[in-house]
């Protein structure tokens, strides 16, 4: 079997991974790995490594645990850019089982189809956009910088440039060719740039919740409709910025509100230090209607009167 962890800063020796191990006594044939410092996309990037491991490993088992613990690392000084992350970030943690063997499809939720991964480390702005560093004081902390938006914006429009012609029809795939060429000959001043339709490709979304601003920014980039933004939005409501495990917090939050119908698409859409954007997508082998204890007594009426007091 394969035990991946991934845990951006709360890191132990042993690795999470091997004290995994231990606690349910695995064989020491298990192939584990602990992901570290890779921020709130990590998720995304885990599954993508299970991926590739059973890809390798016929007839095997990949258990994938992304959490965050941010106890350890609460900020303790004065710095308002590093402040933030106290009032943001909470701690979570979810657990995802996926195998190649046959005999285990009939029972399997979903099955992963693509996995998009986005990556600007390569620029300084992007790379120093979330950093994990000390303040003028020697206190150490993450400095969320004010470019974060920015290069969020810019790492979300690479990752769906690639992710469209794996996802969208035919239809869209023309209207943004033929937008894009018409921007190239008439002018980028003159001609809108196209955003392409995602809901015609997924019945389901899952946004990180990094933030009330990175949902709004998204709704707004991508013009989805809000049914769809609404399920990351009560994530972020309930518990808040659960870091790599949040986009399991929205759809175990679809799955008990409204249910995923055999073949709907699911898409995952995780962004994290470095900086990333991942994307996983996924369709629906089966029924899912599930009530997670995560969302019992959720109220999310009370959640829209809160939102619109300008609460959260």
């Amino acid at each position: 079997g394969i035990i991946i962890t991934n845990s951006s800063l709360f890191n132990t020796t042993p690795s999470l991974s091997a004290t995994i191990m231990n606690h349910f006594k695995m064989s020491s044939k298990t192939l584990n790995y602990n992901l570290a410092g890779m921020g709130c996309s990590a998720g995304v990037i885990a599954i993508d490594l299970a991926r590739q491991m059973l890809q390798l490993y016929p007839d095997s088992y990949a258990l994938v645990v992304s959490t965050e613990n941010l106890t350890y690392n609460w900020y303790p000084g004065t710095n308002k850019g590093m402040l933030m992350t106290n009032t943001l970030f909470r701690v979570g943690g979810a657990a995802i089982l996926l195998s190649n063997k046959r005999k285990e499809s009939w029972r399997a939720k979903y099955e992963l189809q693509h996995v998009v991964r986005t990556n600007l480390a390569a620029s300084d702005a992007a790379y120093g956009c979330v950093f994990e560093t000390e303040d003028d004081n020697g206190v150490r902390g993450v400095k969320l910088s004010k470019d974060l938006m920015n290069v969020a914006g810019e790492a979300l429009k690479a990752n769906i440039t690639t992710l469209g012609p794996l996802v969208l029809p035919i239809s869209e795939q023309l209207l943004f060719a033929v937008n894009m060429l018409a921007r190239r000959l008439l002018g980028r001043k003159r001609i809108k740039p196209y955003v392409p339709d995602f809901s015609v490709a997924f019945q389901h979304i899952c946004i990180h919740t990094g933030g009330r601003g990175v949902i709004d920014e998204i709704e707004k980039h991508l013009q989805l409709n809000s049914k769809l933004i609404e399920p990351s939005r009560a994530a972020l409501f309930r518990y808040g910025n659960v870091s790599s495990s949040s986009i399991w917090y929205v759809l175990s939050y679809i799955e008990t509100s409204r249910g995923v119908s055999k073949g709907d698409h699911v898409w995952q859409l995780g962004f994290g230090s470095g900086f990333k954007c991942n994307s996983a997508v996924w369709r629906a082998n089966r029924c899912v209607q599930e009530h997670h204890k995560a969302w019992e007594g959720f109220d999310v009426s009370r959640m829209y009167t809160e939102l619109a007091k300008g609460s959260c």
